[in-house]
Parts: structure tokens; C-alpha cells; sequence
């Protein structure tokens, strides 16, 4: 990610591997579970946007904001590094996870349920159970092309991540577009049902994407992957333009 004062706590970037300020406070993290159902698992491409979309549906919900009741351990979460963790369920695994207080988002095929920021070590037992990996994911057929009307969270080309690890960083990268929003733009993306794409660069894409002023998220490098770049923002302020046709549905 590349500093920008509109990020929470001034220009510190809560994603760069070097240990900076945020890690003096306590660390909390953001649980998103994915439903993986053995005999219908959710295209990887939706399911990436379902999970980029939760971010911002839990950002902008009403619990999350002033004196809401989700309101001071997000912000705490956004004044330490910015953790996302992704786990799967299915099944009973899912009830269950149904039943803490979160947002379920639906996409295409995809559902993905966001809880509010836990702290690193104190999750709740039907969560912490659950299990990172076997998110591998596929898409049937080849993404359509991204609407140009709405954000574009382009990949990195050169990495290879699973699927859950990949919903982390595109929820990065949705949340480092909702920073650099005016409150007009937040209003009107919300309102349009958070309409966004997800796709993997072209390599020359690529190198244009990360040598312009764009939200760029940097992975830390704790798992998977080196520290670097992952994503980037491409088209955040065209939600200044979006209508209020809503696309996808929350519950």
C-alpha cells in the first residue's frame, strides 16, 4: 500500500512488513468465512469480489460507525495492522458461523460472511475451528471483462495464491478505496450495492498500474507469499457516478 494521509492513523502503512507504530497497539483482526460446499464450491472470481464487497459492507454498516456497537474494536483494528484472515466452512461449520453477530454477503455463486475484528488471539470457538486452507478455488469459464463503470482491483500476474489468501488481499484493496472516498462517494457506492470487478493484470498492466498514483496494497509477507504488491486500486473514484441499482444482496 503506498501512504496516503486519508489512511486511518496519518501515513503509517499498516500493511509493510517493517514494524512501524501500529504495532505498539493491541492487534486485532478482521474473520471472513467463505461457504464451500463439497458439491457446489462458489466460482474463485466471485467469490474474491463477495469477499472485497464484505469489507466494505461491514466498513459502512451502522454498528461499525460512531457510537455503534461494533464501532471502537474497528476502530482499533484500523489503528493497528490491517489483518484479514479467511477461513471456510460448510455444512453444520456454516450454521454455526451463521449464528455469530456478522453480515452475510451474497454474490454469483459466492457467500462470504464478515464478523467484526477479533483480537489475534482471542477468536470465538466456532470460528477459530475452522479451517485456512482448502480454499483452492476455480472459475468454470473465463471472467467477462471488468465493468468499466465501477472499481477494478487488478492481481498481481507473477503471484500464485490460493483463493482465500487472494479474498484477504482484495478486501485490502477494497478497503484502501473506501479511505480515499469523499462521504458523497462513499454514499453512492453503498447505495449501488458496492459494484466492483476483480482480475489479474496483464504483465505490461501490471507495470503501468504500480508506477501511477493508485491504492496499492503491499503484502506483509507472513504467509504464502514474499513481501510486495498485490493489488491495485484502478477507477475507485467512478463511484462518484454510480446510480442506486443495488447488485448482490446482504443479510
Amino acid at each position: 500500500m503506498t501512504s496516503d494521509s486519508t489512511v486511518p492513523g496519518g501515513d503509517v502503512d499498516p500493511f509493510r512488513n517493517e514494524r512501524t507504530v501500529r504495532d505498539e497497539a493491541p492487534q486485532f483482526v478482521l474473520p471472513l468465512v467463505v461457504r464451500i460446499e463439497r458439491d457446489a464450491p462458489p466460482a474463485r472470481t466471485d467469490a474474491l469480489e463477495t469477499a472485497a464487497r464484505a469489507v466494505l459492507t461491514i466498513l459502512s454498516d451502522e454498528r461499525a460507525l460512531g457510537d455503534g456497537e461494533w464501532a471502537q474494536v474497528m476502530r482499533d483494528w484500523q489503528d493497528a495492522r490491517i489483518r484479514k484472515v479467511v477461513r471456510r466452512a460448510r455444512g453444520a461449520e456454516w450454521r454455526r458461523a451463521e449464528a455469530l453477530p456478522g453480515i452475510t454477503v451474497t454474490g454469483k455463486s459466492a457467500e462470504v460472511r464478515v464478523f467484526p475484528p477479533v483480537p489475534l488471539d482471542g477468536w470465538p470457538k466456532d470460528l477459530a475451528r475452522l479451517q485456512v486452507s482448502g480454499t483452492d478455488l476455480d472459475d468454470p469459464e473465463p471472467p467477462a471483462d471488468a465493468d468499466p463503470t465501477a472499481p477494478v482491483l487488478w492481481l498481481n500476474p507473477d503471484l500464485g495464491m490460493s483463493a482465500g489468501k487472494t479474498m484477504a488481499q482484495t478486501g485490502h484493496g477494497a478497503q484502501l478505496a473506501w479511505w480515499e472516498l469523499s462521504d458523497e462517494e462513499r454514499t453512492a457506492w453503498r447505495q449501488a450495492g458496492f459494484p466492483l470487478s476483480v482480475r489479474t493484470a496483464a504483465p505490461a498492466q501490471w507495470a503501468e498500474l504500480i508506477s501511477s498514483e493508485r491504492p496499492l496494497v503491499r503484502d506483509a509477507g507472513f504467509t504464502e507469499i514474499a513481501p510486495g504488491l498485490t493489488v491495485a486500486v484502478e477507477g475507485h473514484h467512478r463511484v462518484g457516478e454510480l446510480g442506486d441499482e443495488g447488485r448482490g444482496t446482504v443479510g
